[in-house]
């Protein structure tokens, strides 16, 4: 019996598709007589080979970058008895078999290597969570693994033969291979690559880091919530990625097809909304906030651009690089998304600081700073336009007849939440965050409201940057040392703690501004609050990509993080809610007529001024707000509560219990998922 990715192919299968190849060649019209294990393993060398010599053509690079997934055969069970090539792959009386010499074959050379498929005997995941984690597409095919399609479409193509010795099968490229040992070609996509995801952070880097701090000044914590929703299409891509994949011109090219028009469309985007933005921002908080709705819709329909633009990028990653070279692809998204997300966040509230411009560039003080968001998007828009032109210029994409079947990825996707254990990690994803809601959402808004200054806080940022890329490194090496999900635990608690320090911090605001300890305090609290977020992270990722069925690695991974991005995406809007509902505050008039020209009408009379609409309306007027009990350490302290009794209740003996589970376990079977 034969391992197809975990599934099973019968050896009369085997045997048949081998007959169909062979009798397309007259010499070798005599293929019965040959040897069954000589067949497959001719087979298997042909399915698996990748060029790995600087002499290979074109031709064989690209028939290595398309090829379908590695049929494993396991060549000791090729003579079991017809009920045992019969019998289901997850009975019990195959189990019982494992870890038993099989009887020797017929034909079975003293000095052949035995073949098994990955992971254990019979194709079966041999329990260890430490296994290699095999190279694989993101988007393999997604027919049946127990259909004979794979093999039809390798067979059918006009390169395929077993005349010709095949090249051997290459590994990983070096763990110590710098850039410059790349090929030019990969080099020259790899810089491609990092551009084009470059371009996606800066609007990014807009919508979740920079615009939600400078609607402070004009929208409350619970309307700055439903600005929120803006960033939910980069967690909810999953569901028309598929489209993507499937829908495209022949003539533009599989990626191009998508990157180019949704580039031209971010483009313009950017400008239209550069040349209106300040209004827009006014207009949001205005009549106590209605507006931020419209406001809303713009960046929402701009962050739905940039996701699907990613999907489009991720699948031309994968024929840009050469396979060996493959890993490179996840180092530009790092590296391009990282930096643009930096540049629109980090560096840009610097440069609109008008403390730090008339600090460090201007004699003579300002109300603005160097860069406007007016200015920012509009440049961006017109660099979005010319790159797009650049690329439909001077970047041809390689041709394809490929065409996914948008039906049989939501089919996968439907098997796959049928698995038990993908249904408890997914309740696992949705509820783990909420405990970290009120520090990761509110924390800096909230020093904000304090007096923290922008250019502070940029700096603070600025400041982590540089160790959340160190300390990332060492997450990434305890993720190997230690099993993942215990990594993720420890960063859990951590992260609690994280919240509670953070809180701390908040309410030991200076009275007289920040000094100098104080701006140190809030560093090191930021920087460890950044580290614990980044192990959980990487520790997550890890045991994602440890647990994915390799026969659709790209729809199980994408599923696994996109339920993880939805979790901690969809409280926060219900969080920043809840800080203005547990907020009173009270606007009392002055006792004496002020001296100063006033802004509006003078306050006679007392009211709340708990949202920030009624705060802006209470000082313009003279009035003193007083904040009488503040929502947010409030929401923090339950948002606390509820992640220590959520972890010490169901999140750690859940993810523990997920650890323990050997790789079978989350494996597609029979076409409707082991359960």
């Amino acid at each position: 019996m034969s391992a197809i990715g975990g599934e099973y192919l019968s050896t009369s299968t085997v045997r048949a598709t081998l007959d169909h190849q062979t009798s397309l060649h007259p010499l070798h019209n005599n293929s019965q007589d040959i040897p069954l294990d000589t067949l497959s393993k001719r087979f298997e060398q042909h399915r698996d080979h990748i060029p790995q010599e600087q002499g290979a053509s074109k031709a064989e690079v690209n028939r290595a970058n398309h090829r379908p997934p590695a049929l494993h055969l396991n060549l000791e069970q090729q003579s079991q008895a017809p009920q045992e090539l019969s019998s289901s792959p997850g009975s019990g009386s195959e189990d019982s078999q494992m870890g038993r010499k099989s009887e020797k074959p017929r034909h079975q050379n003293s000095d052949r290597p035995s073949s098994q498929a990955t992971g254990g005997q019979n194709g079966h995941a041999n329990g260890s969570m430490d296994s290699h984690l095999e190279l694989r597409r993101k988007h393999s095919p997604l027919d049946s693994p127990s259909s004979s399609s794979q093999t039809a479409h390798l067979m059918s193509r006009e390169d395929f033969s077993l005349d010709e010795k095949p090249p051997l099968t290459p590994t990983s490229p070096h763990p110590n291979a710098s850039f410059f040992d790349l090929p030019r070609r990969d080099r020259r996509n790899f810089l491609l690559l990092v551009l084009l995801y470059f371009l996606q952070g800066i609007p990014m880097g807009l919508a979740m880091g920079s615009v939600p701090f400078l609607l402070k000044s004009h929208l409350s914590y619970g309307q700055i919530g439903v600005f929120s929703l803006a960033s939910y299409p980069y967690s909810l891509k999953l569901f028309w990625s598929p489209i993507v994949d499937a829908v495209w011109s022949s003539r533009v090219g599989r990626r191009k097809s998508w990157i180019l028009p949704i580039q031209t469309c971010s483009g313009i985007g950017m400008i239209y909304l550069g040349s209106r933005i300040k209004d827009m921002m006014v207009s949001a908080g205005a009549t106590d906030g209605s507006g931020v709705w419209s406001f809303t819709g713009w960046w929402f329909f701009l962050v739905f651009l940039c996701a699907t633009q990613d999907i489009a990028v991720d699948g031309w990653a994968l024929t840009l690089l050469s396979l060996p070279n493959l890993s490179y692809a996840s180092t530009a998204q790092t590296v391009g998304l990282t930096a643009g997300h930096f540049l629109s966040y980090t560096v840009f509230l610097a440069f609109n600081s008008p403390d730090f411009a008339n600090r460090w560039f201007r004699s003579t003080p300002s109300e603005v700073g160097v860069m406007t968001l007016g200015g920012y998007l509009t440049l961006w828009g017109w660099l979005y336009l010319i790159v797009t032109f650049s690329l439909a210029m001077l970047k041809r994409e390689d041709k394809t007849k490929e065409k996914d079947s948008i039906m049989d990825v939501y089919r996968s996707m439907i098997r796959i939440l049928k698995l038990k254990n993908i249904q408890s990690i997914i309740v696992v994803h949705l509820i783990a965050k909420i405990g970290f809601q009120a520090n990761d959402g509110v924390t800096n808004l909230k020093l904000l409201d304090k007096g923290f200054s922008q250019e502070d806080l940029a700096l603070t940022v600025l400041i982590d940057f540089p160790f959340e890329i160190c300390l990332g490194y060492y997450a990434g090496r305890w993720s190997t040392i230690y099993p993942a999900m215990h990594v993720w635990c420890w960063a859990f608690v951590g992260r609690l703690v994280a919240a509670v320090i953070a809180q701390g911090v908040v309410m030991l605001f200076p009275a007289q501004g920040v000094t100098t300890w104080y701006l140190l305090t809030v560093i090191g609290s930021h920087i460890f609050s950044t580290f614990t977020n980044t192990v959980m992270f990487v520790a997550i990722s890890a045991f994602h990509a440890k647990i994915s069925d390799p026969l659709i690695g790209g729809t199980y991974m994408t599923l696994l993080a996109t339920v993880s991005n939805l979790g901690g995406t969809f409280p926060r809007f219900f969080i920043l809610k809840l800080v203005d509902h547990f907020t009173v505050a009270t606007c009392h008039p002055p006792s004496s007529p002020p001296t100063e020209k006033l802004k509006s009408d003078l306050i006679t009379t007392a009211f709340s001024c708990a949202l920030e609409a009624q705060k802006h309306k209470c000082v313009d007027g003279g009035g003193r707000c007083v904040v009488e009990r503040d929502g947010y350490y409030i929401t923090n302290v339950v948002c606390v509560v509820v992640g220590v009794v959520t972890f010490a209740l169901f999140i750690r003996p859940a993810a523990l219990k997920l650890q323990a589970l050997p790789l079978r376990a989350w494996r597609l079977v029979g076409g409707e998922g082991g359960r």
